[in-house]
């Protein structure tokens, strides 16, 4: 018998080459489904089940793609015991493993199997996967490794066999259905030789007597997770109520009338090709807007530090702040595999923090420099005397975690970095008008308060005023050789860019409207500088 399965999880391994015993490593599964049809393509059973986090949670990116959330999950979802029960039961009466991709649903359900310590046949039974060179080879799309003919999606495959679109990806059950669909007409097809099925030249005449028109879907109801995880996700909001009064807000209004704001996150020229605010343009900005201080935090580099000085001692209104976004890896020594790492805020307090970025930023150009120039803890352990460290934006170590791994693993990054700069370790937020940053900052002001972390209000600047956000984005197009006219987004056929027209250096009066409910974000930053 075939079985056909699919899971979603909670992200993707850092590591596709782990073994299923690195734990770490291998993303949690949150949805399995599986369909089991005999050797004539006959379905002889059908199951889909949420599963229930024990001990995390299913981070923002994984759910933006799947639409399963923590809620949904926690709420509708069997045990993992029970789901491996009856997933070990299925793989009991089937003799091949089939799949789109299977390799990694492979490993997903063997590193569960190996939490949990159950025996399993999955590691001996033979695999057939849709998507192979062989398929490849049928479709004939072009964009694959060193020349080749890339490997076909199930949308493209779905495409090709049947002359129409499969448009519910990342839903178990519907990738499952649509995997079998294919499968079986590739059967028919004979794409899939008698070698690999096990099977004498006879059956593939059986199987198309039996199966003489165009093989069908099963017709089975796929649930809409999005939609499902909304609706729970209001109803706990309205159960909760809470929110700050207006009472509470107009008090907040007053308390920061007179206090005074400063961006400590910009991005200058010396962040090349990602910046369009020169050196003395900032200055005047900060200047402008009656901000005491201003901070220039580079990527990775403070070739800007001369001339940031000399302007900010010619102007002779703003103090500055020498400070640097570092790209914090785990091994800036490795260069087997590709780590970009965190970009994490350092700040320097004095002359001797100073000092010590310089230290550090040479570090990750002369030693550390691989795809970008990098550090790691060790190097930040060695250096961190008088500098501040902020979370970051999204790519900060925290942040990431939240989105990509779960709050465990970003409750642990936040715990270090507190663990090493004590009061000097501030967490940011930032509020560009973006769900996955809404997200992440209902987590991150849950932890600071936690762990007793303060929080500073920041906007992540790129360009001076909101109308420059256009010539910035021509300007990450220079970068990347990409045509404006290409949609942003990730994956092929999109490109970078940033998600709207925020990342301008705003006023003093739109960040203490836009931090209102947060009064003390705002208030910390006088700590700062």
């Amino acid at each position: 018998m075939y079985l056909i399965f699919d899971t979603e999880t909670t992200g993707l391994p850092r590591n596709y080459n782990a073994p299923i015993t690195d734990t770490d490593n291998w993303p949690r599964c949150i949805q399995i489904a599986w369909q089991l049809h005999d050797e004539m393509g006959r379905m002889v059973e059908h199951q889909d089940y949420l599963v229930r986090p024990e001990g995390f949670n299913i981070p923002y990116d994984a759910e933006r793609i799947h639409g399963i959330s923590t809620e949904l999950a926690a709420e509708q979802g069997i045990s993992f015991d029970e789901m491996l029960a009856k997933f070990n039961e299925v793989l009991n009466k089937a003799k091949f493993i089939v799949g789109q991709n299977v390799g990694f649903d492979v490993n997903i359900m063997g590193c569960e199997f190996h939490r949990f310590g159950i025996a399993n046949r999955m590691a001996e039974m033979p695999v057939l996967d849709t998507c192979t060179e062989i398929t490849a080879q049928l479709l004939q799309l072009p964009g694959g490794r060193g020349g080749k003919f890339k490997l076909p999606t199930l949308t493209e495959l779905h495409g090709y066999l049947f002359g129409v679109p499969f448009n519910e990806a990342h839903n178990a059950t519907a990738d499952v259905e649509a995997t079998t669909r294919c499968f079986l007409e590739l059967i028919k097809r004979e794409v899939f030789k008698k070698e690999e099925l096990l099977v004498d030249a006879e059956y593939f005449p059986r199987f198309r007597e039996i199966n003489p028109a165009l093989i069908e879907g099963v017709g089975l109801k796929h649930i809409n997770l999005k939609a499902a995880s909304d609706e729970i996700r209001k109803r706990l909001q309205k159960a909760e109520g809470g929110g700050v009064s207006k009472q509470e807000l107009a008090e907040n209004k007053q308390e920061l009338a007179a206090a005074t704001f400063v961006h400590l996150h910009n991005h200058t020229q010396f962040s090349v090709l990602q910046s369009t605010i020169s050196i003395p343009a900032l200055v005047k900005a900060a200047a402008s807007q009656k901000m005491p201080a201003v901070a220039m935090t580079d990527h990775a580099n403070m070739m800007g530090a001369f001339h940031f000085v000399n302007a900010v001692l010619n102007h002779n209104k703003a103090a500055e702040a020498k400070n640097a976004e570092f790209f914090v890896c785990d091994d800036h020594l490795n260069r087997t595999a590709k780590d970009n790492g965190y970009q994490m805020v350092l700040l320097a307090k004095n002359k001797k923090g100073y000092h010590n970025l310089a230290k550090m930023s040479s570090i990750a150009y002369t030693k550390g420099f691989y795809y970008v120039p990098r550090i790691d803890r060790n190097v930040i352990e060695q250096y961190k005397d008088d500098i501040i460290v902020l979370s970051g934006n999204l790519s900060g170590e925290i942040s990431n975690k939240l989105l990509n791994m779960g709050e465990n693993q970003a409750e642990e990054a936040l715990v270090w970095w507190k663990e090493k700069f004590g009061a000097d370790f501030y967490v940011e937020v930032m509020r560009h008008d973006q769900e996955d940053e809404n997200r992440v900052n209902t987590s991150l002001i849950s932890l600071a308060r936690k762990h007793d972390i303060k929080l500073v209000a920041t906007n992540n600047t790129y360009y001076i005023n909101k109308k420059d956000a256009n010539a910035h984005d021509i300007l990450l197009c220079v970068k990347d050789g990409e045509k404006q006219a290409t949609p942003i987004g990730r994956g092929r056929g999109y490109r970078y860019g940033l998600p709207n027209q925020e990342y301008y250096f705003k006023s003093g009066d739109e960040m203490k409207a836009l931090f209102a409910d947060l009064p003390e974000a705002i208030l910390n930053i006088q700590e700062i500088v």
